[in-house]
């Protein structure tokens, strides 16, 4: 039977929201309906099922509570609230940002079969698929991933994924090599007690876009997906891969825009510029 949008945002939010977000913390706490999680000692993370119909009051009393929890733990370095879209959060945004929270940029929520991804994409010659284990290998995807998000190259998510592979979670690294040289890479996370999987961390490097070769690391992961015995793929996805994906047959069900707060140095002022406007959302 064809699922329909509604349908895939139902199991979104019933499989993948709050103890699926929340698998592999340091430690879980409940704060009415909200779920906060630490990670690595030092990331907090905020996330829920639903909101219970909290007003803007109740809200933000429960923000004030929650930066008040993580800022009591001095190892936590910055917390991430996510949102999504289709909530009904009357104030939250106000509620965040006056709290010292930045909105990011929003995202697709992308759900769809993974059979409608397992297709065969050509691909240049000297181009080929793996999926990689090593610490070596580990490191080497992590820094070219760095370079292809124009972000500065750090072994922070190099260290966290060997972590994870150690566990052996179910856990998969994909990259796609070009004479030897990784040019592209992603990840499967498979949701522990669900129908789906995850695609993550998808990346090209800018020399090597529009060559199928995004398509092929997507098309190699929804195979393992289903080999697992998982059906459904979702993906949080840039205006950049959501095209890709909906050429695939996965659809936008919702946005998702995570609010992140950073612990400031003793004496550091807040920003004083007035807060922006909610960011809009195509959900």
């Amino acid at each position: 039977m064809t699922m329909s949008v509604q349908d895939y945002l139902r199991a979104y939010d019933d499989q993948l929201r709050t103890e699926a977000e929340t698998a592999g913390a340091e430690r879980v706490e409940r704060l009415g309906p909200l779920w906060l999680a630490t990670f690595g000692g030092s990331q907090g993370f905020v996330s829920y099922r639903e909101l219970a119909g909290a007003d803007a009051p109740t809200l933000a009393g429960w923000v004030d509570e929650v930066v008040e929890r993580f800022a009591a733990d001095p190892a936590v370095e910055q917390v991430e609230w996510k949102t999504r879209g289709h909530d009904v959060a009357p104030g939250l945004h106000e509620a965040l940002v006056a709290h010292g929270f930045e909105p990011q940029e929003p995202e697709s929520v992308m759900v769809g079969e993974a059979a409608l991804l397992d297709v065969a994409v050509p691909l240049p010659a000297s181009v080929s698929l793996r999926r990689i284990r090593s610490a070596a290998d580990v490191q080497a995807m992590a820094a070219m991933q760095d370079a292809a998000f124009g972000n500065r190259v750090s072994g922070g998510m190099s260290d966290a994924l060997l972590g994870r592979l150690a566990e052996d979670d179910g856990l998969e690294l994909w990259v796609a090599e070009a004479d030897g040289a990784m040019v592209g890479a992603g990840r499967l996370e498979p949701v522990a007690g669900s129908d789906f999987a995850g695609v993550w961390g998808g990346a090209v490097l800018p020399q090597w876009r529009g060559r199928g070769i995004y398509r092929a690391l997507t098309a190699v992961r929804a195979r393992a997906a289903l080999a697992s015995g998982k059906t459904l793929i979702h993906s949080d996805s840039t205006p950049m891969s959501r095209p890709i994906l909906e050429r695939s047959g996965l659809v936008a069900v919702s946005t998702t825009t995570p609010y992140e707060w950073h612990r400031r140095a003793p004496g550091e002022a807040a920003d004083a510029a007035e807060p922006a406007g909610p960011p809009t959302q195509d959900g």
